[in-house]
C-alpha cells in the first residue's frame, strides 16, 4: 500500500525546493555581472539564453545556458531521490521515482518562468525543461536534442526549434514509455505510468508553447529573427 499523505507531503516538499531553486535567474545574474544592466530591460526582455546572447554576448550567454540546465538537472534528481525513499511496493519504486523527477523538474521550470526572487519575471524555460528531460528520461532528451539541432540547423531560429520540440515532447514521451518501458517490461511499468508521463509531457509542452506566443506571432508574420550574437564594442 502507498501511504498517500506521505506521498503528498514529499511532493509538496519537492515542489517547494525545486521552485525556489528554479527561481534563481542566472540570465539576470550573469548579465548584471557582465554589463551592470538588467537583461529584462534589454532586447526582447526575456531572461534567457537567446536574449543574453543577442544583447550581452557569448560568455554570459554560455554561463546562463549551463547554469539554467544544471538547475533543472539538480531539481529533477532531487525529486527522484526524495521519491525513491518512499515506502512503496517494489514493483512501483522505479515508477514513483520518475514521478518525483517530473515534479522537481516541473517546479524548477515554473520557478525559472516566474522567479520569486526577481518579481516573477523570468525566462521561457527551454534549457531547464531540457534538463528535466535529461534527469527523468535520457531517451526523450536525446530525441528532443536531435530534433532541436536539425530544425535550428535548417532555420537558424531558436524559437522555432524550441516550439517544435515542445510540441513533440508528448509524442516522444509516449513512444519511449509505451514501447520501451510498458511493452518491454510490463511487470515494472504500468499503463498508468505511460498515461501520466505522456499527459505531463503534453501539458508541459503546451505551457512552453504558450510562453512563446509572441514568437509564434512573429513566425507567422515572417518577422522572427534568426540567431545573432552581440558583438563586443571596441573602446
Amino acid at each position: 500500500m502507498i501511504n498517500v499523505p506521505i506521498l503528498i507531503l514529499c511532493g509538496v516538499i519537492t515542489a517547494v525546493i525545486a521552485y525556489l531553486f528554479g527561481s534563481i535567474s542566472f540570465a539576470v545574474i550573469f548579465t548584471k555581472m557582465s554589463s551592470k544592466k538588467d537583461i529584462r530591460d534589454m532586447g526582447s526582455g526575456n531572461a534567457g539564453f537567446t536574449n543574453v546572447l543577442r544583447s550581452v554576448g557569448v560568455v554570459p550567454a554560455v554561463f546562463t545556458l549551463v547554469f539554467d540546465f544544471l538547475k533543472g538537472v539538480i531539481a529533477g534528481f532531487v525529486g527522484r531521490i526524495f521519491f525513491s525513499q518512499l515506502p512503496v511496493p517494489e514493483e512501483l519504486s522505479a515508477e514513483i521515482a520518475i514521478y518525483g523527477g517530473l515534479i522537481g523538474g516541473l517546479f524548477a521550470i515554473i520557478g525559472h518562468m516566474y522567479p520569486v526572487y526577481f518579481k516573477f519575471k523570468g525566462g521561457k524555460g527551454i534549457a531547464t525543461a531540457a534538463a528535466m528531460m535529461a534527469a527523468t528520461d535520457w531517451r526523450v532528451f536525446l530525441m528532443i536534442l536531435a530534433t532541436f539541432l536539425i530544425i535550428f540547423f535548417i532555420s537558424k531560429i531558436i524559437s522555432l526549434a524550441s516550439i517544435s520540440c515542445a510540441a513533440l515532447y508528448g509524442v516522444y514521451t509516449f513512444i519511449c514509455t509505451f514501447f520501451f518501458d510498458y511493452r518491454a517490461s510490463a511487470d515494472e511499468f504500468s499503463l498508468r505510468y505511460v498515461i501520466i508521463c505522456t499527459c505531463f509531457a503534453f501539458l508541459l509542452g503546451t505551457f512552453v508553447i504558450i510562453k512563446h506566443k509572441e514568437n509564434i506571432q512573429r513566425l507567422l508574420k515572417g518577422e522572427e529573427k534568426k540567431l545573432t550574437v552581440k558583438k563586443k564594442q571596441n573602446t
